[in-house]
């Protein structure tokens, strides 16, 4: 009976595992690969195509900024089934995964030498793979449609943070290591992953990603906390965001969008792109 109430357990897991992924960054997988399928065969290269992670239209500002918004709130809602799935009587599911801010000072401080420690090498991983014609051009935000511009990319680095951590890491974690996986097996096949749903950014951006897994996972690992993770998650995003502009005014030939076709008409292979 015993045995049989395990088998059942297991296999429950399973298909949460997949009806969760299939409704998040699994299905932005999915459509990132297929993305990244359909720029290869196109006739202009890899390398003279773009990706705009954070359309804005000036003339429809408005309207952008209402749909951003609804985006996030319903990638929120996802984040807030997982954790649900995660609750357990008796037990308080935000501090077991350590999405509080209990240790906030801590947690802020090893978020912080998260971000230095992916930032510069993933600046310079995707300023080689431009150059090496292995990644598209990725604009990653316009600031002057309107003053809430700034603001809604900010709300918009925080909700990747969330998204992308407490569902890829702090969530399947949890699920994979009831299945029995060890770390290392759970570490780098979700850093495949996260890799996997950034290649519709090119060849550059599935290395730079999944390494970025790899250290993730192993703090996480480590630390027993997804705020750092969350924290130095949403700062990589503001940073590219915000600074995008800049670095494409000062560099346009490693920065600015690419003026030829790119793929279109297929849904947004991921609402929260890490550069």
């Amino acid at each position: 009976m015993a045995e049989i109430t395990q088998q059942r357990s297991r296999s429950r897991l399973w298909w949460e595992i997949a009806i969760v992924l299939t409704l998040t960054i699994g299905q932005n997988a999915v459509y990132s690969v297929l993305q990244l399928v359909r720029r290869l065969t196109l006739e202009v290269p890899l390398s003279d195509q773009s990706a705009q992670l954070n359309p804005v239209r000036p003339d429809q500002a408005i309207w952008d900024a209402v749909y951003l918004v609804l985006n996030v709130t319903f990638d929120l809602a996802l984040v807030a089934l997982v954790v649900y799935l995660l609750w357990e009587p008796g037990s308080n599911a935000l501090r077991r995964i350590g999405l509080d801010f209990s240790r906030f000072g801590g947690d802020l401080g090893r978020g912080a030498l998260l971000f230095a420690v992916i930032g510069v090498p993933g600046l310079a991983l995707y300023a080689a793979s431009r150059m090496l014609g292995l990644n598209v051009a990725v604009a990653a935000s316009s600031l002057d449609a309107a003053w809430w511009t700034i603001p809604l990319l900010v709300l918009s680095a925080v909700r990747a943070g969330l998204y992308e951590e407490v569902i890829g890491v702090a969530w399947l974690y949890d699920r994979l290591r009831r299945l029995g996986w060890g770390w290392w097996t759970i570490i780098l096949s979700t850093a495949a992953l996260r890799g996997a749903y950034h290649a519709y950014q090119g060849f550059g951006a599935i290395v730079g990603n999944f390494a970025m897994g790899v250290v993730f996972g192993w703090c996480y690992r480590r630390w027993g906390r997804i705020m750092p993770l969350v924290i130095a998650h949403a700062l990589l995003d503001i940073v590219a965001f915000v600074g995008y502009p800049v670095a494409a005014a000062l560099w346009p030939g490693v920065f600015a969008p690419a003026p030829s076709p790119s793929p279109t008409g297929t849904p947004s292979p991921s609402p929260t792109p890490t550069p």
